[in-house]
């Protein structure tokens, strides 16, 4: 079978391919591995690009603010380890950088993910292609990891079949799709994608014992995830916020504030400014939280449980994660600092109050040890160093 695509595709006229320079020597070196040489082929030729308008077949670049090819292959692998556990035993694999790992090549609009199996053979150009397909049906004979007897080439020519080409081998493959393929959409100014240097350890082995183990409070949370060098919290002064609201807030949030300002952890758990005035300051983001749970509260009842603020015992929200759970406290006394942390999840049921304070909460989930509803957790093979972090807003944040 030829390993030319321009044999069975016809260029866009409208995004048409184009290159972008590849040091294959680096790559390879970086990736532990050579790749196939029809893959290369296609990359130097064509670069990024949108195969039958429906497979995106990646290759090293960057896209900045868009795409890191390095960073692309980290999470599709790290994904495809976490699904590896929950698929039957004879659908497991191993994933890149592991020997013999799949190691991903592209995806698809439908959720699909498609992978090199390198355990196929010594010789790259005789690798298979293992596809991960997002809509297996049961019965289908389509496999959530299914592996194809082609190779990269192979099997690109077999999804822009015509319609009255049966599949070679038989198989449920993708397709038929257009015969056209063209730069990718996203990637428009995709320049030269460089390896990562090496980089030194942040901790040494005892500050991460101290960071994941020994360690307390806000000193150990500090070595974790280093605050920034100036927090930001809003042009006022807690005690207009204090005013404002009402009430004092907890003594433990104002001194995490006061070290780390509004930000987000670890690309997930959002902080709203505590001090920004006008229009977006804390007060609009609360009182909009609870008027979205009484809302919801009256056609819900039981699904919704929690008083909200300023009711006693109230329900008042001071973060949000980006798939919609809320952190906040029960307004429970008059003392704060005994108000309870309690999430409202976005996913799963109403849970109990939270056992620990902010900070120690906080912590055991940097750690990748808390267990709660409405917290994101890491994988068993996550470093929790790599994935501890704060990053701090300014006053151009929503939040």
């Amino acid at each position: 079978m030829t390993s030319d695509i321009s044999t069975f595709t016809t260029p866009s006229t409208g995004r048409p391919p184009s290159p972008v320079p590849i040091d294959w020597a680096a790559i390879e070196d970086w990736l532990g591995l050579r790749l196939p040489a029809d893959y290369k082929r296609l990359a130097d030729r064509y670069g990024p690009l949108d195969f039958g308008e429906y497979v995106w077949i990646h290759v090293p670049c960057l896209q900045r603010d868009g795409f890191d090819y390095g960073e692309w292959l980290r999470e599709t692998h790290r994904e495809a380890r976490i699904e590896t556990r929950e698929l039957p035993e004879a659908e497991r694999a191993v994933i890149h950088p592991e020997p013999g790992g799949l190691l991903a090549w592209g995806c698809t609009r439908g959720g699909d993910v498609l992978f090199w199996d390198t355990s196929a053979s010594e010789d790259p150009d005789e690798w298979t292609v293992v596809v991960r397909h997002s809509g297996a049906v049961p019965g289908s004979g389509l496999l959530r990891r299914h592996r194809y007897d082609l190779t990269l080439t192979g099997y690109r020519r077999h999804t822009v079949r015509d319609t009255w080409e049966l599949p070679a081998p038989p198989g449920p493959l993708m397709g038929p799709l257009p015969d056209t393929v063209a730069r990718t959409a996203f990637l428009p100014d995709a320049e030269p994608w460089t390896p990562p240097a090496p980089v030194p350890p942040r901790l040494t082995e005892a500050e991460r014992r101290v960071a994941l183990e020994t360690g307390t409070g806000l000193d150990a949370l500090r070595l974790l995830s280093p605050p920034p060098e100036r927090p930001y919290l809003g042009g006022g002064s807690w005690e207009r916020l204090f005013t404002e609201l009402g009430t004092q807030l907890p003594g433990e949030y104002v001194r995490l504030m006061d070290a780390y300002g509004a930000g987000i952890w670890s690309g997930w758990l959002r902080f709203h400014s505590p001090l920004r005035t006008g229009e977006r300051r804390f007060l609009t983001h609360v009182e909009d939280t609870v008027d979205a749970y009484r809302q919801l509260k009256e056609g819900h009842a039981a699904w919704h449980p929690l008083a909200t603020w300023p009711q006693p015992g109230g329900f008042l929200p001071f973060a949000n994660s980006i798939d919609g759970d809320y952190l906040g406290w029960l307004t429970e006394g008059r003392d704060p600092d005994t108000w309870p942390l309690i999430v409202w999840p976005r996913h799963a049921d109403q849970g109990p109050p939270l056992e620990g304070g902010l900070i120690d909460t906080l912590l055991d989930w940097q750690r990748g040890t808390l267990v709660a509803h409405g917290f994101a957790t890491l994988d068993e093979d996550d470093d929790p160093v790599e994935f501890a972090e704060f990053l701090s807003w300014d006053d151009g944040a929503y939040w």
